[in-house]
């Protein structure tokens, strides 16, 4: 029986001639019923232990993510990519590299080849083996103040906006190799953007680092003292198309850092920490 069950042939005689006149397909109740039973992964759990995990300092498993990522971990290993023994459900450097490997066995490059898991990968990865519930999705190329930036991300910017009360305008978006030096690749791939804080107080630049902390981006107030001009810098939490610094940074915020090299405490306001699908729900 294979996952979509299996068909039964029935031949019917017809007269002196003795053919078989029909054949019928019989559906059987076992039908599907391999497919229902294989378990799931939680890609909003993978990609966020995926973002976090590396950066740990320890082999501590992301809240609700162990199961999921040890299913991927086991897939891994089928596969060749992971040494056995380390499907411990902690999505750390060795899954990391093990996943990138797989990814450029189907072809990927670049960004596309980070060991950040996508929806077509990890889809692929689990054939036969497992399903993924609650998939990410970044949506289409668009722009906001003129800069690129993807449909999550944007959406994310608007409702940080809405609880703030305050417009988040661009100085630099996603997709942008290259462009900024200071901002040491965070910005080649999406989910990164630098907000204008022109004309704010120091309240109102307060209010808007902890509207995007709520709607599930990690967020900072840059600072002259830390060598930027003021802007607030922040990276959308679980965005599949994330650069390897920029993943740094999620990181470093749920160690309750600063993102930057110093790797200096939090100054930021407290929240809970959340991404975008979780403060949807």
């Amino acid at each position: 029986m294979t996952d979509q069950g299996f068909s039964r042939k029935t031949f019917l005689k017809t007269g002196a001639l003795g053919a078989a006149a029909a054949v019928l397909s019989v559906p059987t109740l076992g039908a599907g019923l391999a497919s229902a039973a294989l378990p799931a992964v939680n890609m909003e759990k993978v990609v966020l232990a995926a973002q976090v995990d590396p950066y740990r300092g320890s082999v501590a498993i992301t809240a609700g993510a162990g199961p999921s990522v040890k299913l991927v971990q086991q897939a891994l290993i089928a596969k060749k990519f992971l040494a056995a023994g380390y499907a411990d459900g902690n999505f750390g450097k060795m899954t990391i590299a093990a996943y990138k490997k797989y990814q450029q066995s189907l072809g990927y490059t670049g960004l596309d080849a980070s060991g950040l898991p996508g929806p077509t990968s990890l889809k692929k990865l689990g054939t036969n083996r497992y399903t993924v519930t609650r998939p990410i999705t970044v949506g289409a190329k668009t722009t906001v103040s003129g800069k690129r930036v993807n449909t999550r991300t944007k959406n994310m910017l608007v409702a940080a906006g809405k609880r703030a009360g305050i417009t988040m305008s661009l100085t630099q978006g996603s997709y942008n190799p290259g462009g900024v030096g200071a901002s040491a690749g965070t910005h080649d791939g999406g989910g990164v953007v630098d907000i204008s804080v022109s004309g704010k107080t120091s309240a109102q630049m307060t209010k808007m680092v902890k509207a995007l902390r709520e709607v599930g981006f990690a967020a900072w107030h840059r600072t002259p003292a830390q060598g930027f001009a003021h802007h607030i810098h922040a990276v959308a939490i679980c965005d599949t198309d994330m650069s390897p610094s920029a993943q740094a940074q999620v990181g470093d915020y749920y160690r309750g850092r600063n993102g930057l090299a110093s790797h200096a405490a939090d100054d930021g306001p407290k929240v809970t920490k959340t991404y975008w699908e979780e403060y949807l729900r």
